[in-house]
C-alpha cells in the first residue's frame, strides 16, 4: 500500500479511450489515457473494430506509463478494477481480459465495475467529502440520466433517462450537420462562445405539462435535433455560432431544469454532474449559478476527469474494496448494456 489506502489499478476500455488509473484510497496517483479518436474522426463516429484493435495495441504501454507515473511496481497493486459495461462489447473484452489476467497472475482481487457508476465515483478522488446521498446528472455520448445515489457501490435509483438520443449524441449529430467535426461536444462548445444563446428559441423536450405527467425526469433530444435541421433548411443565411449557442442552451437548460427539480423534490442537497458532457463550459457555468440559487452543493469533476478515464474505474474499485464488498469472479461476463443499478459485477 502507498499513502493512506490500498493501491487500486483501474482499466477503462468501454469506447475509444484506453485508460489506466491508479489510486491510493481516495488519492489519485496516476491517470494515463491513449485515445484513438482521430482514427474514428473520418467516419464521423466510433468504429468498434478499430477501437478494439487500438485497445490491444495501446494496453501494455498505458499500464507501464501509469505505474511509472504513480511510482509503484505492478507487484505493489492491492486490487484491480475494470469497466465491465456498458460499452462496445469488443472493446470491453480487451479491458476485462487484461485485468483478469493481471489479477489471476498476481493473486489479487478484481472488481468489474459499471462504467456509469464510475463516472460518478471519480467525484470521490482527492477529497474527503461525504459521497452520498446525492442527486447525479449523468450526461455523456451514450447516456443521459438523473440518478438518486443512496450508496454508490450498491444502491442507485434511476429517476429519469433519455427516451431517445443522449445529450452527447445530440451534440455529435448537430456538429455533423453544422460541419464542425467529431467529437461534436467540444466543437459546439467552442463555436457557441461567439454566438448568441438567445438568438433562436429551440424547443426543450418533455417540458410541457402533458409530458411532465408521464416523463417528469426523462429527456428527449430527437425533437430538438429535428428543429435545428428544419431551421437550417429554412434559413440558408444563418449565423452558425448562433445556432451552436442556441442549441447548446436548449440542451443545458433542460438538463438542469429537471435535475435540480429532482434535487428539490427529494430534499437531497448534494448535486453531482458527471460524464463527458460535464466538460461543457456552459453547463458548468449555468449549473453553478442555478445550484447556488437553489441552495445545492454542486460538485463537478475536474475537466480531465469528466471524459472516460481509468481513474474513475480505480475510484469505484477502491470504494468497493474499502467497504469490504466481495470481488468479482474471474471470468465474469462483460455487458454492452448493463444498467447503473448494478454498480459492481
Amino acid at each position: 500500500m502507498k499513502g493512506s489506502g490500498a493501491l487500486v489499478l483501474g482499466i477503462e476500455t468501454s469506447c475509444d479511450e484506453t485508460a489506466v488509473g491508479i489510486v491510493s484510497g481516495r488519492n489519485l496517483l496516476a491517470n494515463v489515457i491513449s485515445s484513438s479518436v482521430e482514427e474514428h474522426a473520418r467516419f464521423g463516429g466510433v468504429v468498434p473494430e478499430i477501437a478494439s484493435r487500438a485497445h490491444l495495441e495501446a494496453m501494455p504501454n498505458v499500464i507501464r506509463q501509469a505505474l511509472a507515473e504513480a511510482k509503484v511496481a505492478l507487484s505493489d497493486i492491492d486490487a484491480f478494477a475494470v469497466t465491465a459495461g456498458p460499452g462496445l462489447i469488443g472493446a470491453l473484452l480487451v479491458g476485462t481480459s487484461s485485468a483478469a489476467g493481471l489479477a489471476l497472475a498476481l493473486g489479487k482481487p478484481l472488481y468489474g465495475v459499471n462504467h456509469l457508476s464510475a463516472h460518478i465515483a471519480v467525484d470521490s478522488l482527492n477529497s474527503d467529502h461525504k459521497l452520498d446521498p446525492a442527486i447525479a446528472l449523468l450526461v455523456s455520448g451514450g447516456h443521459s440520466s438523473i440518478l438518486q445515489v443512496n450508496d454508490l457501490t450498491s444502491d442507485v435509483d434511476v429517476l429519469g433517462s433519455t427516451i431517445d438520443d443522449a445529450a452527447g449524441e445530440a451534440f455529435d449529430k448537430i456538429a455533423r450537420i453544422l460541419e464542425l467535426g467529431f467529437p461534436g461536444g467540444p466543437a459546439i462548445d467552442l463555436d457557441a462562445r461567439s454566438g448568441n444563446p438567445d438568438a433562436i428559441d429551440f424547443p426543450r423536450g418533455l417540458t410541457l405539462a402533458k409530458d411532465l405527467a408521464e416523463h417528469k425526469y426523462d429527456f428527449s433530444f430527437s425533437g430538438l435535433k429535428t428543429a435545428v435541421s428544419r431551421y437550417l433548411a429554412k434559413t440558408p443565411e444563418h449565423i452558425r455560432a448562433d445556432v451552436s449557442a442556441s442549441f447548446q442552451e436548449a440542451v443545458v437548460d433542460v438538463l438542469l431544469l429537471k435535475a435540480i427539480g429532482a434535487a428539490k423534490e427529494t430534499g437531497i442537497e448534494t448535486f453531482i454532474i458527471a460524464g463527458g458532457v460535464a466538460a461543457n463550459s456552459r453547463l458548468r457555468a449555468l449549473a453553478q449559478e442555478r445550484s447556488e440559487r437553489a441552495g445545492l452543493n454542486l460538485r463537478i469533476p475536474p475537466m480531465a476527469l469528466c471524459t472516460d478515464n481509468g481513474a474513475m474505474v480505480a475510484a469505484l474499485g477502491s470504494l468497493a474494496l474499502a467497504k469490504g464488498l466481495a470481488p468479482s469472479e474471474i471470468g465474469f461476463e462483460a455487458s454492452s448494456s448493463s444498467g447503473i443499478t448494478k454498480p459492481i459485477f
